[in-house]
């Protein structure tokens, strides 16, 4: 895996994008995942039931991996009750919850009433999904684990496609701490009522602009400008830089026959790990 650890945010998004495909293969590849993975497509066919899937802690670890819910993989009960909510219960446990990452997760693996019946698990465009979704989680994760805006800013660009309006983006917690970054908002906003945060968004700023492209960069500038500005982030002048800047062509783009990883690693081989 590439290291971006201590690089200016923004060169370290360009290295990402351009050696995304990359970096998602090793992963697919690597021990670990890779037999995460084997074990998820050999037993998932198999499970039709919330218990069934509770049984066998590598699957139920995986998938909650795949919707970022590693941190809850201890509390199964709870998770064994929002899977068997009905979501069709304005009560349920599942639509009381906040967290958009367990009803997304819910509506994903599609058991029927109670916890029984499932006809998703046996389906293999459904598993390439699951497969494709752990993998995406790793690998956003990895870049998040060494520099937090660059994480944020990865979600950001996964989830814009599904916000048109301030609820969808605060009942997020990455998404809530990227607008109140880059529209100039103080985290104390959060502590207010529901109402009130969404009045201040939608004063802040228009929703359907999120449709333009250009939008979408120009907050994403906006918002990791302010993050090293606040982190303290500087343009370390090393040779890894040095070389991924030649790379850059004028209009901010890679030049995709220029960039060669190997002679960066040689180059300045502390900004990757293996």
């Amino acid at each position: 895996m590439i290291s971006v650890a201590g690089m200016p945010t923004m060169l370290a998004l360009k290295l990402v994008d351009a050696t995304e495909e990359k970096q998602r293969e090793l992963i697919r590849t690597s021990a670990q995942h890779a037999r995460a993975i084997d074990h998820f497509r050999e037993n998932i066919a198999d499970v039709e039931t919330v218990d069934q899937l509770m049984a066998d802690p590598e699957l139920y670890g995986f998938v909650m991996r795949a919707f970022d819910l590693e941190d809850q993989i201890f509390g199964k009960a709870m998770m064994s009750k929002i899977l068997k909510s009905n979501i069709e219960e304005s009560d349920a446990l599942v639509n009381r919850l906040t967290d958009s990452r367990f009803k997304a997760l819910y509506r994903e693996m599609g058991f029927g009433t109670d916890g029984v019946g499932n006809i998703n698990t046996i389906l293999k465009g459904w598993q390439d999904r699951m497969v494709d979704r752990y993998v995406d989680r790793q690998f956003v994760n990895a870049q998040s684990a060494e520099n937090e805006t660059l994480g944020t800013v990865l979600e950001f660009r996964r989830k814009v496609g599904s916000i048109t309006k301030p609820l969808d983006v605060l009942k997020d917690r990455d998404l809530t701490g990227f607008f109140q970054t880059a529209l100039g908002l103080p985290a104390q906003l959060s502590g207010l009522n529901i109402d009130r945060q969404v009045e201040v968004l939608s004063k802040k700023f228009d929703f359907e602009k999120l449709k333009d492209p250009e939008e979408v960069d120009r907050l994403v500038s906006r918002y990791v400008a302010i993050s090293d500005a606040t982190r303290g982030v500087s343009a370390i002048q090393n040779g890894a830089i040095t070389l991924m800047q030649g790379a850059v062509n004028g209009s901010g783009g890679f030049l995709s026959a220029v960039i060669d990883i190997d002679a960066i690693q040689r180059a300045n081989p502390r900004y990757f790990v293996r």
